[in-house]
């Protein structure tokens, strides 16, 4: 149990970014309550790369040694659960959680990430982050030259197989239904031999989670080793919007260039607000929001 009530900072989301923020408020002297409900977005993403000196670890791996290095700063407290609620106060903020415990703290950062909003294409959920992929820089290496497929229409399909064209040259664009493209932007992928696939997609064949077919509702189907598709997605907690804090266009929170949240004295990190999914930017964005908010109760202090 948790016998401390009030702290200077709470971070709500104890995964890459909020560990990271833990760690440069915890090395400031801060005292910091970290509240992590232990649902990560990448759980079934079996490595993670593109993240130098931890490159082809298990993101579980990852995370519990970010965990053990953190707690070695004792101002630093762990709560896991889930928060529920946040309200404003004279002094800061409020946070309930889940099992009706109460904590208040002068600044909140939330490293809460997103929740992608995947298809309902049997066969999809069971390959994400595993075959079906989205970013070729964290998994791109490990399929360069593979038969590859990308799941997209329009102008992103266009800009999607573009990218994915320097990985493997064995590329095909399945819009799902009939294609979006533009005619110049059909000339383009036959010129470099993207052939376009306007069949609408039943099911994905897979061996746990290890695409093999795509499967089309014509009956046809392609053989694959790796698909790319970009989900819609959704915050992960709701509890930024219901304080006020302002969303862009992208459905990210909004954020100045000190990761500044339109709420005063609520800060974001992470997914929830960059649009560049990785491990990596995730570590950074956490540990120069913790020296952030070092920086200005400083500067609230010193007067």
């Amino acid at each position: 149990m948790i016998e401390q009530i009030h702290f200077e900072v709470i971070i709500i989301g104890g995964s890459y970014s909020g560990l990271s923020a833990a760690m440069s408020l915890g090395r400031s002297l801060r005292q910091v309550l970290v509240i992590d409900s232990g649902l990560p977005c990448n759980k079934q993403t079996p490595h993670s790369h593109n993240f130098i000196t931890q490159d082809g670890e298990t993101p579980a791996a990852i995370s519990a040694k970010a965990k053990k290095q953190v707690q070695e700063y004792k101002t630093i407290q762990f709560y896991d659960g889930l928060a529920t609620e946040i309200e404003k106060t004279n002094n800061g903020f409020e946070i309930t959680t889940e099992s009706a415990n109460i904590f208040t703290s002068k600044k909140v950062l939330f490293s809460t990430g997103v929740k992608d909003i995947l298809p309902e294409i049997d066969g999809f959920a069971s390959c994400w982050g595993i075959s079906i992929l989205h970013c070729p820089y964290c998994h791109g290496y490990e399929v360069k030259t593979e038969k590859t497929a990308v799941v997209a229409n329009g102008d992103m399909g266009f800009e999607y197989a573009k990218m994915i064209s320097n990985w493997t040259k064995d590329l095909k664009l399945c819009t799902n239904g009939k294609s979006a493209l533009t005619p110049e932007q059909t000339k383009i992928l036959n010129k470099h031999k993207v052939e376009i696939i306007e069949n609408e997609i039943q099911s994905f064949e897979h061996e746990n989670g290890n695409i093999q077919h795509i499967v089309f509702k014509n009956g046809e189907k392609t053989a694959v080793k790796a698909i790319y598709h970009r989900p819609a997605f959704e915050q992960h907690c709701p509890l930024p919007e219901s304080i006020g804090c302002e969303l862009n266009e992208q459905g990210l929170l909004k954020t100045d260039a000190f990761q500044r949240t339109t709420v005063s004295g609520i800060y974001a990190s992470g997914d929830n607000h960059n649009p560049v999914r990785s491990v990596a930017m995730a570590v950074y964005t956490g540990s120069f929001a913790g020296a952030i908010i070092n920086r200005e109760i400083i500067e609230e202090d010193f007067i």
